[in-house]
């Protein structure tokens, strides 16, 4: 005689979990086994809806002890990353075995398929990837099993899921025995929460450092943390995206060319400047030859002197005297006998402070009177 009961109009209108509960004694934790309909499209399906979001209840009126299961999206995230830190797989039996026989009785609980992978989505939390074995995935197919029932624990006073322990393939959700399943879970997975929080996996260590945070940090600041470091990536990708400002940066080639103008017009400048100069000091000594400050004998040294400083050389023709005049000579056409004779004092003082040999002076001052 079957103990499944009358189903009622609604059904297909509610959540399709179908679920039966018991409480181990003195047990923080209690321990549920519902019921999840596979789709019908004919092959066994990799991803599957473990439990809804939100709050649900079974068909048949239960839990009991609480209101209603609760399953919230920080819920989901932390069983998420509880399945991201696991090293191994989850498995799915069939009809509850690895409860039933394998841990009561130590019969052989063959495995129907395995997951390792959580996603939390908008309707519940999801199995992705699962790996069914062939028979398993033969009689999904057939329609020879069409019901994925979750194992999970849940807060005896709020009716939130706490952990997930694995998942079966089951036809009667109403199974004789059931309450003792959930009451043999009970047993076995009815350590409190806090003391399997006291062995934090490395990877999840590992984790809340690269976030910055603390073994200790809460699960809301986990969150928060990594809903930072998305905003900051986000802003960052948006930064690099962006055209730049054309007001505030300009393209390297254009850049390059201005840089190439400037070296070309600065090389420009340069050998103007000195043209310029050189005009202006061959003007200078033009003026001297020609006012009587500076003989030909002086020249090269005026030409060296206005190429170096040229203000030095427009003071010095300043305040220099005249020392040969146009077509005039010093003596009125007569040469004394020695070089001091036909050289003024002036012009003596001049040769000792220029450092010119008197004899020479005279001889080029001779000259340049006689021409």
């Amino acid at each position: 005689m079957s103990n499944r009961l009358p189903t009622p109009p609604s059904r297909e209108k509610r959540l399709p979990a179908i679920a039966v509960l018991s409480a181990g004694s003195g047990a923080l934790a209690g321990v549920a086994a519902c019921a999840i309909e596979l789709p019908s499209a004919g092959s066994a399906p990799a991803d599957v809806r473990l439990l809804p979001a939100g709050k649900f209840r079974s068909w048949d009126g239960r839990p009991t002890d609480v209101s209603e299961w609760v399953m919230t999206p920080e819920d989901g995230a932390r069983l998420v990353a509880e399945a991201f830190a696991r090293s191994s797989d989850r498995v799915v039996d069939y009809e509850h075995a690895t409860l039933k026989r394998a841990k009561a009785h130590g019969e052989k609980a063959p495995a129907a398929g395995w997951f390792r992978q959580l996603e939390w989505r908008d309707n519940g939390l999801w199995a992705l990837g699962v790996q069914w074995t062939a028979q398993a995935a033969k009689h999904i197919a057939d329609r020879e099993y069409r019901y994925l029932s979750p194992v999970f624990s849940y807060d005896e006073a709020s009716g939130r899921v706490l952990s997930l322990l694995h998942a079966s393939l089951t036809n009667d959700p109403g199974l004789d025995g059931l309450t003792d399943l959930a009451a043999l879970a009970a047993e076995l997975f009815a350590s409190p929460p806090h003391k399997q929080e006291q062995s934090m996996p490395e990877t999840l260590k590992n984790l809340l450092a690269s976030l910055g945070l603390q073994d200790t940090a809460t699960e809301a600041e986990a969150l928060a943390a990594v809903a930072t470091l998305k905003t900051n990536v986000a802003s960052l990708s948006a930064q690099i995206s962006a055209a730049p400002d054309p007001a505030k940066y300009v393209p390297i080639a254009a850049l390059s060319a201005l840089q190439s103008e400037h070296a070309e017009a600065k090389g420009k400048l340069a050998a103007l400047t000195a043209e310029i100069s050189a005009g202006k000091v061959a003007a200078l000594v033009a003026e001297g030859l020609a006012a009587g400050k500076i003989t030909p004998a002086t020249e090269a040294w005026a030409k060296s002197l206005g190429e170096s400083n040229p203000a030095a050389l427009s003071a010095f023709l300043a305040a220099a005297p005249v020392i040969v005049k146009t077509n005039e000579t010093q003596s009125n056409g007569q040469v004394g006998s020695g070089a001091t004779a036909a050289l003024s004092a002036t012009e003596v003082e001049i040769c000792k402070t220029m450092g010119l040999a008197q004899d020479a002076y005279l001889k080029t001052k001779t000259s340049a009177a006689a021409a």
